[in-house]
């Protein structure tokens, strides 16, 4: 009696359809360097700003190293010989090959200021709509509008209808960092942090303000602090763990 074939187990298997398809394109770019975990936290936080991710939950960081660890040790030996056409790049730790959407045509005379140039820096932006910071993911054109300098965006994950004209100076900044467990000494009262909010209907990172600190021992699980915010955007308040906190760069 032939013995069953044992099934293979996805180590995570939350991921879109769209998630796996860009991670896929990603592999066959960037090869073995998407096994850098400052890459995949990267991509970890892309894929939870998306719009797809809405009432989803969070992905990790982990889960998406995971996910490309167990393809890369299905590859035939002879395809991991192929040159990469891509590398990522030293100064960001992101890959630079990431597809970004065309300029209009009517648009190609503008240049964006160097200051604001995507592929130096890494932008969030707030949008007005919502009140919520979203990943940047490309700068289509700017203007000065009652004497204020404003850019036109598009996010990342969201088509060419959800682009937006936001005021540089009040709603564009580099893009905040993920607090690891071992910088939570770091976060004081008072201090301004980018909060994922995670609720039924939705899933964004939204402005707050440390109200409050209880200080816990960690413990395996890491960072078990409690911190008392209040968002910025409805003056409502909430105890959170360190792993929803980002910290905002100036």
């Amino acid at each position: 009696m032939d013995r069953l074939r044992p099934r293979e187990r996805p180590a995570f298997s939350g991921f879109t359809k769209a998630e796996i398809e860009k991670m896929e394109k990603l592999l066959k770019e960037s090869g073995e360097q998407l096994l850098n975990r400052e890459i995949c936290q990267r991509i970890a936080k892309s894929f939870n700003r998306s719009s797809g991710r809405a009432g989803k939950p969070i992905v990790k960081w982990n889960e998406v190293h995971s996910w490309f660890q167990n393809q890369q040790q299905n590859v035939p030996e002879a395809s991991k010989n192929v040159p990469m056409l891509t590398k990522a790049s030293p100064s960001n730790g992101t890959d630079e090959n990431l597809e970004m959407p065309k300029e209009d045509s009517s648009k190609a005379g503008e240049r964006i200021p160097d200051s604001l140039e995507a592929g130096k820096l890494e932008f969030e932006a707030r949008s007005s709509k919502d009140g919520a910071w979203y990943d940047v993911d490309v700068f289509l054109d700017h203007r000065f509008l009652s004497g204020e300098f404003e850019v036109c965006v598009r996010f990342i994950g969201f088509g060419a209808e959800e682009d937006e004209w936001v005021n540089v100076k009040k709603s564009v900044r580099q893009r905040s960092i993920p607090l690891e467990h071992s910088e939570c000494h770091k976060v004081k009262v008072g201090d301004l942090v980018l909060c994922f909010q995670e609720k039924r209907d939705q899933a964004i990172y939204y402005d707050a303000h440390v109200l409050e600190i209880q200080r816990r021992l960690h413990d395996i699980r890491g960072c078990r602090c409690l911190f008392l915010l209040r968002y910025d955007h409805d003056d409502s308040e909430e105890r959170v763990r360190l792993r929803r906190l980002c910290r905002v760069l100036r």
